[in-house]
């Protein structure tokens, strides 16, 4: 009887069930996108109650490379599960093309299941992978497009899971609005829980993608800084239809500008002025010094 009490609780409160009762809830829903576990962090604290993983911008941060297919399984995993271990809201993981065939995606989905992730992203890319919004994307045939997620569902009914499965396809730049809008369909019949067409350049193009199977939540990217879409505010996307919306470039956007002005400052003899960073108090209370201080409390001993 206890144990079934217990697995009830922790089925109520799994990632990925807290980020279903989102997507259930009235409304768009914001999601920012993290990098590392203090971006998260931050994500979480600003009063967020989900966020993204940006594979562009863990590409950047963790190996100053570009998001060109470079960074692999393994280590998109490793970051994963040390974001998903900081914070207590669900993070949809960047799972990008699955990183190879049906079984490679069956592997990647249950990697990303055990690193905590509440859901995927998976792409029709070819590999080695283009960023959305950037030139050079190929996408792969429907027939393997459309067995990708059907092998995600596989893996999650597998393993017992309820991992929300987000489903994009890079098709509009690589083929036609139509083509892509067919995947879409196409991604929803295979039982993907969530759309997502990048790179749509028009306010009609995101209309007419937002009447594509009703019944399942679209994903809107408005990438920052000058990408293919139009930036619409979070009023015009829950108009068009959107249910969430991602910001992937925000905080790794932000974090350089910051780290270039004062590494020009530093430079120059000075340090970064106040009001341009928090200061060393702020700083600890943001990583949990404060929190871990008091809970050492309950652990001291007497030392003669």
């Amino acid at each position: 009887m206890s144990q079934s009490v217990v697995t009830c609780s922790a089925e109520r409160t799994s990632p990925a069930k807290a980020l279903r009762m989102i997507l259930d809830s009235p409304g768009v829903h914001l999601g920012p996108a993290c990098f590392d576990a203090l971006s998260a962090k931050l994500i979480e604290r600003a009063g967020f109650n989900y966020c993204f993983t940006s594979g562009f911008s863990i590409s950047a941060a963790r190996l100053g490379l570009p998001d060109t297919g470079f960074i692999s399984y393994g280590e998109m995993v490793d970051q994963g599960q040390l974001i998903t271990q900081a914070v207590s809201i669900p993070v949809i993981g960047d799972g990008d093309n699955g990183y190879g065939n049906a079984m490679n995606v069956k592997r990647t989905i249950k990697g990303f299941i055990k690193a905590g992730f509440a859901g995927i992203l998976l792409e029709d890319q070819v590999s080695p992978k283009a960023c959305g919004h950037t030139r050079g994307r190929k996408v792969v045939s429907r027939e393997e497009a459309v067995m990708r997620i059907k092998a995600a569902v596989d893996a999650r009914e597998e393993t017992g899971s309820d991992i929300v499965i987000v489903a994009r396809t890079d098709s509009r730049q690589a083929i036609s609005l139509d083509e892509s809008l067919w995947r879409s369909r196409a991604f929803a019949d295979a039982g993907a829980d969530v759309l997502f067409i990048d790179a749509l350049t028009s306010r009609e193009e995101m209309k007419s993608f937002c009447e594509v199977a009703p019944q399942v939540p679209k994903m809107a990217n408005m990438l920052e800084g000058g990408g293919k879409t139009p930036i619409l505010s979070p009023s015009e996307l829950e108009e068009l239809g959107y249910k969430v919306v991602v910001y992937p470039l925000s905080l790794i956007g932000v974090a350089i500008q910051a780290m270039q002005d004062s590494l020009t400052a530093i430079k120059g003899g000075r340090i970064p002025p106040p009001g341009t960073m928090p200061t060393f108090e702020e700083i600890k209370e943001i990583l949990g010094f404060n929190l871990y201080y008091e809970e050492e409390k309950r652990y001291a001993t007497s030392t003669s």
